[in-house]
């Protein structure tokens, strides 16, 4: 009995722990290739049941030069940028300002985030850093009763930062699927029987031809013989 008990705890516990997980303010997809342009979505559970979200402010890291946002209805955006300790490089020049907060606030109480609703704010950006980086999003949910959640601890905290891990580029992928497949090898591998069986099939044609002529030849010889035997008798 005990260990259905204990079993049993077990399997509440699993289930229960994604919901929880989803309830917090997240920024999707988790992963992303470094240089490459995505939508990322700030999505915002609210927590609360008696209370509406009415603003979301989330601070960058280091390294955005610019964030495009798609309008939500309902509410505004304030986009504050600062300058780049470090200037990022981009197809239209040199970027020395980068993207520093952008904060989404509702127009009235009715246009928040209500008890057991979520909401999406979508962003178009670059991912900057390299792979294996991590980036940090903290974010404040402010409430429509004056209280505050500050997303903005580790990720084994109570209310955890957004986080997006840097994966390899497209062209990192690219290069070393070779090494790692072998494609390239399984390639030439499987070219080369080809040309060998064009060459063996060259050859043995050579050789059904010139076999024809042997035959031809020894045909010509034999009737010849004929002849002449025939011509003795005669």
């Amino acid at each position: 009995m005990k260990r259905i008990t204990f079993a049993s705890v077990a399997t509440l516990a699993t289930v229960a722990a994604p919901a929880v997980a989803e309830a917090h303010v997240t920024v999707q997809p988790k992963m992303a290739a470094a240089g490459s342009y995505v939508v990322e979505d700030v999505r915002v559970p609210n927590e609360t049941d008696d209370a509406v979200t009415t603003k979301v402010a989330v601070q960058f890291p280091a390294g955005f030069a610019e964030a495009s946002y798609q309008t939500v209805p309902g509410w505004s955006v304030k986009v504050v940028k600062e300058q780049l300790a470090t200037p990022v490089k981009t197809d239209d020049g040199e970027v020395t300002e980068g993207v520093k907060t952008i904060t989404w606030t509702a127009a009235s109480k009715a246009d928040g985030i209500a008890p057991g609703q979520f909401q999406d704010f979508p962003l178009s950006v670059q991912i900057p850093g390299k792979a294996g980086d991590t980036l940090t999003f903290k974010a404040l949910q402010t409430y429509s009763d004056g209280t505050i959640a500050r997303w903005i601890g580790a990720p084994d905290a109570d209310k955890p930062a957004p986080q997006v891990q840097v994966t390899a580029a497209a062209a990192d992928h690219a290069a070393a699927a070779p090494a790692a497949g072998g494609d390239t090898a399984t390639t030439e591998n499987t070219s080369a029987p080809v040309t060998a069986v064009s060459s063996t099939d060259d050859s043995d044609s050579d050789t059904l031809a010139i076999i024809a002529l042997i035959v031809g030849a020894l045909g010509l010889l034999a009737g010849g013989a004929g002849l002449t035997s025939a011509r003795r008798r005669a």
